[in-house]
């Protein structure tokens, strides 16, 4: 399959109002990609649509804002898409939500929030759009999975699950879309410095006070700028690569898995208490929350992002 025109071709990107997503749209400009860009923050989407118009003013740049949540809104903005752009070159699931606590703490809705928004909205959003990169030579896609759609510790459950459906969905793409020239891409990214922490949603069976002193300390891992990541995306684009992993922070547990498939969580409770220890007064573990490159959210009764829920 031949490298990766960005050039004069148009790509959708979700997430896209801050962190990895933002970095993504700049990289993806500066490269000539005209954009389509999807959030739920209004405002934050406008300053980035703004920032990129006022240095790129030949390039066509769309926004929509959407909650991905809402089936029916995303499938009305893909109709838009479909009808405005008949033709997609690149298409960017990076949008996600993450929600930390042991499956007995959180509620189903809760759960079936985040799969909805990880997993069943990069599926709508990929069905509804797929003719449109078919009608595109060499197009491309990309699905952000997770250092979690690698490895599944303990107060991860529905982040897992949606990321490692992720990871499955977008690797049985990959071999159903060769014939098309359709070049497809998973990426899980690794200790990625973004908020986090201020923006991370617990379930409602956790205790707060806890879930956010281990929150702190998790912020140690969090070393990788979003702009160093989406250029590690972008690249892996344009070589056409089937899976990325950003940082030592994803490769290192993803060997820890391959060599222990089902032992692997003694070995990362370890790493925890060990990452936890300076700031705690005893020797049990911290709390389980989002750790590095895991998307987070605001709880639901405060504004944010798309792309502050994010991965990534």
């Amino acid at each position: 399959m031949r490298s990766f025109d960005f050039a004069a071709g148009t790509a959708v990107l979700t997430g896209a109002a801050s962190g990895i997503g933002a970095a993504l749209a700049d990289g993806l400009a500066r490269r000539g990609s005209h954009l389509v860009l999807l959030d739920r923050d209004a405002e934050r989407l406008d300053a980035v649509a703004a920032a990129l118009h006022a240095a790129h003013p030949d390039l066509e740049i769309d926004t929509h804002v959407v909650d991905l949540a809402d089936a029916a809104a995303t499938d009305r903005v893909a109709a838009e898409i479909r009808r405005r752009h008949p033709r997609v070159r690149l298409l960017i699931n990076n949008a996600g939500v993450a929600l930390g606590g042991r499956f007995d703490q959180v509620t189903l809705e809760e759960f079936s929030w985040v799969v909805d928004i990880n997993f069943r909205a990069v599926v709508r959003l990929t069905h509804r759009l797929l003719p449109a990169l078919k009608a595109e030579p060499g197009a491309h896609l990309v699905n952000v999975s997770s250092l979690f759609g690698l490895i599944a510790p303990a107060g991860q459950a529905a982040y897992a699950a949606s990321k490692f459906a992720v990871r499955g969905f977008t690797e049985a793409l990959r071999h159903e879309l060769v014939d098309d020239g359709i070049g497809v891409t998973s990426v899980h990214p690794g200790g990625i410095n973004t908020r986090i922490a201020a923006n991370a949603r617990v379930g409602s069976g956790v205790d707060v006070t806890e879930h956010e002193r281990g929150l702190r300390q998790f912020e140690k891992l969090l070393t990788i700028a979003p702009a160093t990541a989406a250029e590690v995306i972008l690249r892996a684009v344009a070589r056409r690569r089937g899976r990325v992993l950003i940082g030592w922070s994803a490769k290192l547990p993803d060997l820890l898995a391959r060599l222990a498939p089902a032992s692997y969580g003694r070995v990362l409770a370890l790493g925890l208490r060990r990452v936890a220890a300076p700031a705690r007064s005893g020797g049990s573990p911290p709390p389980t929350s989002p750790a590095s490159g895991v998307p987070a959210q605001r709880r639901v009764d405060q504004p944010a992002g798309e792309n502050t829920r994010e991965a990534t």
